[in-house]
């Protein structure tokens, strides 16, 4: 069976109702979702999916167990990994919970498409599920123009592990992905481990958890990925991303030149933000129709309606803000 799942927990709430809005509306509500608890502050959302069959949060605790000591083992052989958390506020694992993406590894879908919460489904992945046919891992992204966010890129011994070649084609983002159960048994997990504990860990990048892991774990065993950002012909590929301005809209669609969008990234902007908007805090993101649309493509009665001139999501904090932030009546 094939299936679609995300990882989420009360804090980004709102944006996987976006999801799964959108999943329903390209996929006819025919394709099951998983949802993998980033924690267990999971109130909210057993609520927001409690009407929808076809939509379930995963509840294996041997499985999340068995992943979290996996990425425990991992993180726990780098060198200098707790030192950069720790300065930045994270005292144990930074964003440890974005692990339980790996859980899809062992199902209920024999065939998974992982999508972070900060994305909407705009098209069907029929094809995407096709080409796992022949290939272990499928993507549609652009992360190979930027190996600073996958891997330790000052590490000497990075390209004595992989060559410059794969490291131009097959390093991914994390956040929409399609692989297949059992792909990583225990044997493989224990080969992985044992690699990163004979120095191997030095090339990971601590600030991107389990970005930099999923795609050690791809790539070190030779699993077969497959870029569609790379192997469509230039004039069929799109972008994915809200950071590019130049994408048009049509009737809830996104399109790149004139190509539909397959998926569309919400990258970059705080989960904090979509929250405040869903409140009705008039405050302007890229694509912030889109998001809305699907948010409240079954209550469109509570899609907040704005006033006045919007801020944007990304402006500097005014004084009064710093004053409040620093005395804690903000977060």
């Amino acid at each position: 069976m094939d299936g679609i799942c995300t990882l989420g927990n009360d804090r980004v709430c709102d944006q996987i109702i976006a999801l799964l809005n959108s999943i329903e509306a390209i996929t006819d509500g025919q394709m099951p979702v998983v949802i993998y608890p980033y924690d267990d502050n999971i109130t909210k959302l057993e609520a927001a999916i409690a009407q929808r069959p076809g939509v379930q949060i995963y509840r294996d605790r041997a499985s999340m167990d068995k992943w979290d000591n996996f990425a425990r083992q991992a993180w726990d052989t780098h060198p200098t990994a707790r030192i950069e958390w720790q300065r930045v506020g994270s005292p144990g694992y930074h964003r440890f919970g974005t692990h339980r993406r790996y859980c899809a590894f062992d199902g209920p879908f024999e065939r998974f498409l992982y999508m972070d919460a900060d994305t909407l489904l705009l098209n069907s992945p029929d094809y995407i599920f096709a080409q796992l046919e022949n290939q272990d891992c499928i993507v549609y992204d652009f992360q190979h123009k930027d190996l600073s966010h996958v891997y330790a890129v000052n590490s000497p011994k990075l390209r004595e592990v992989f060559p410059p070649s794969r490291l131009e084609t097959e390093i991914f983002c994390s956040g929409f992905y399609a692989s297949q159960k059992d792909l990583f048994d225990a044997e493989k997990r224990d080969w992985i481990i044992a690699q990163l504990r004979q120095g191997e860990s030095e090339i990971l990048y601590p600030m991107a958890p389990d970005q930099t892991l999923l795609n050690y774990m791809m790539m070190r065993p030779q699993q077969k990925i497959h870029n569609f950002a790379l192997e469509l012909p230039p004039e069929q590929r799109t972008g994915c991303c809200v950071t590019s301005p130049h994408f048009t809209t049509e009737n809830a669609l996104v399109y790149d030149n004139n190509n539909r969008l397959t998926y569309l990234h919400y990258i970059g902007i705080s989960s904090r933000v979509f929250e405040r908007v869903c409140t009705g805090e008039n405050i302007d993101f890229p694509y912030r129709d889109i998001f809305l649309h699907y948010r409240y493509l079954h209550e469109p009665n509570q899609k907040p309606q704005f006033t006045g001139k919007a801020k944007a999501y990304d402006a500097p904090p005014s004084f009064a803000d710093k004053v409040m932030k620093k005395l804690r009546i903000t977060s």
